[in-house]
């Protein structure tokens, strides 16, 4: 607990403190004055009064042990005819058990309570008609004492809501963060790449094809329009545009991906197997992000001629699969990036799983992916 904390609770418990005391001394006083105005005051009164009413300092820390002894002071008050008009402070600590303690001590200080006005009247016949008043002040005492319990319990219950809803929003924001992380590292990373290695080429192409070069920068200029596109939206996410969110790339533009990695000059095969169907924006997404990531590792560290592409469309799920010809695992540079984490992450948050390593034979590297058909609302982590 920081110093700042400690302070405000220690705040808290000195007013308490005071109020407690002010409930003894009240109570005191008043019970000087009841018995002063039956009896003649002795100090033998004066001494039990004290015991009846200086223990509620203590009514909310030791609830069942403060009744318990101003009992003793109220009953033996009673059974040397000096109690006065009522149990004053008797009535504040049964209050104060029935809203602070918990059911056993509550139990047993109603037991004690009842036994308590039973002794009192023991001998004092004439004094049972007040039997049922006593009881109905021990019983509202009681009820009201319970219901300051039931309140603490509904505003207990409502900060633990709003903690937990507070939790909530914290978790679903950093979803969103890690969410908005992954976008911004596939779409740079993956365009980057490209105009990179096609403006490396570009220099050469203008001697030896100067179509081809032609071609080539003008794939620069679309890839870095639509990194600009997709930038946008993503940031607008960040503001809370309307809207940011749609369109998300998907499958659809799986051959536009493929086609911007063969101007960089791998020769991309695709390949579906099974019947294609639309599928939810986040599957549609993620398996875009897979193929993205990987062709994107592809350009920059597998040294690789040839990519396979292959979506398997089963019933209850799709399969994505990329492979190379490349250099495979042992190619990557050490702590190359977040690319394979990433894929990890973002289909993992699907409900889907994601394999990585060497090729078949050992040759090459490959990415695969098993993404559900379908997806519920309560699936999707971020």
């Amino acid at each position: 607990m920081s110093l700042l904390s400690t302070l405000r609770a220690r705040a808290a418990v000195v007013p308490t403190r005071i109020v407690d005391a002010g409930f003894a001394l009240l109570c005191y006083v008043l019970m000087a004055i009841s018995v002063g105005a039956h009896t003649e005051t002795q100090p033998l009164s004066l001494l039990l009064i004290a015991v009846a009413t200086l223990p509620l300092i203590w009514r909310r820390r030791w609830p069942l042990p403060v009744t318990a002894v101003c009992g003793v002071g109220t009953v033996s008050l009673t059974l040397l005819d000096r109690l006065g008009d009522l149990p004053y402070s008797q009535l504040v600590a049964t209050y104060t058990l029935a809203a602070f303690s918990g059911p056993l001590a509550r139990l047993l200080g109603v037991a004690g309570t009842v036994i308590g006005i039973g002794v009192s009247f023991i001998g004092h016949q004439e004094k049972l008609v007040q039997l049922p008043i006593v009881a109905l002040l021990f019983i509202g005492a009681y009820a009201l004492g319970t219901a300051t319990r039931a309140r603490h319990d509904r505003i207990a219950l409502l900060e633990e809501r709003n903690r937990r809803h507070a939790e909530e929003r914290e978790a679903a924001a950093a979803r969103e963060r890690e969410r908005i992380a992954r976008d911004m590292h596939d779409i740079l990373a993956h365009s980057i790449s490209l105009i990179a290695v096609q403006a490396e080429a570009g220099p050469v192409l203008v001697r030896a094809d100067p179509a081809r070069a032609e071609r080539v920068f003008d794939t620069i200029g679309e890839t870095a329009r639509e990194t600009l596109t997709q930038l946008r939206r993503t940031l607008g996410i960040l503001r809370g545009e309307a809207g940011s969110r749609a369109p998300q790339p998907d499958l659809d533009g799986l051959a536009a991906l493929a086609e911007r990695a063969r101007e960089a000059g791998l020769a991309v095969a695709v390949e579906e197997r099974g019947d294609k169907r639309p599928l939810p924006p986040e599957l549609g997404l993620a398996a875009y992000r897979v193929v993205q990531e990987s062709l994107t590792n592809v350009v920059r560290h597998a040294r690789a001629k040839r990519v396979w592409i292959r979506l398997d469309w089963a019933p209850d799920q799709l399969g994505v699969e990329v492979r190379d010809d490349g250099r495979g695992p042992g190619g990557a540079k050490p702590g190359g990036g977040h690319g394979i984490m990433g894929m990890h992450e973002r289909v993992g948050a699907v409900g889907g799983a994601l394999r990585t390593g060497p090729g078949p034979g050992g040759a090459g590297f490959q990415v695969t992916a098993t993404l559900p058909a379908s997806l519920d609302k309560d699936q999707v982590r971020g």
